[in-house]
């Protein structure tokens, strides 16, 4: 497969400190729909794991009904991180301690899926524990060290 016949999945978690609908999540909430609209209309977007709601918050996933779950598709690597460092997306991740618990264990994991596929939450969920577990590698990395397509089969250099 060429280099265009990929793209990145990524799967990021974060721990509520209350409920959806408590006055300390509020900005979060308030946040959400044109966090998600930017991230819709981003360079590079995909696809994203949403409900009838337009969003994933009613998704449960990793055993835990106080974490809520984001899995969304990139055309690239370079994409995915430009939305979530250089965009709009910036401000509310760096105010993320207003609403969410700092996380002891890896909380994103990106990994290479052939173009057309969308991701499971269980394969997200997989994919996490398999990061948190081993580390980053070819089959599951992080922002911060990534690993080119499964054709390329060098790492990319940082």
């Amino acid at each position: 497969m060429a280099p265009e016949d990929w793209h990145v999945a990524q799967v990021n978690i974060a721990f509520l400190r209350a409920p959806l609908d408590s006055p300390q999540l509020a900005a979060f909430i308030e946040a959400l729909d044109p966090v998600n609209a930017l991230a819709d209309r981003a360079s590079g977007f995909v696809w994203r794991l949403q409900t009838e709601d337009g969003d994933a918050t009613g998704i449960r996933a990793f055993g835990d009904n106080r974490i809520i779950v984001n899995v969304s598709v990139w055309e690239t690597v370079e994409a995915l991180a430009a939305f979530v460092f250089a965009s709009g997306h910036a401000e509310v991740l760096r105010r993320r301690h207003e609403g969410f618990e700092k996380m002891a264990e890896g909380h994103l994991a990106v990994w290479w899926i052939p173009v057309g596929t969308i991701p499971t939450v269980e394969e997200a969920e997989a994919r996490l524990h398999a990061l948190r577990e081993r580390g980053p590698s070819p089959e599951v990395f992080t922002l911060r060290e990534p690993f080119p397509h499964p054709d390329e089969g060098v790492r990319i250099p940082r």
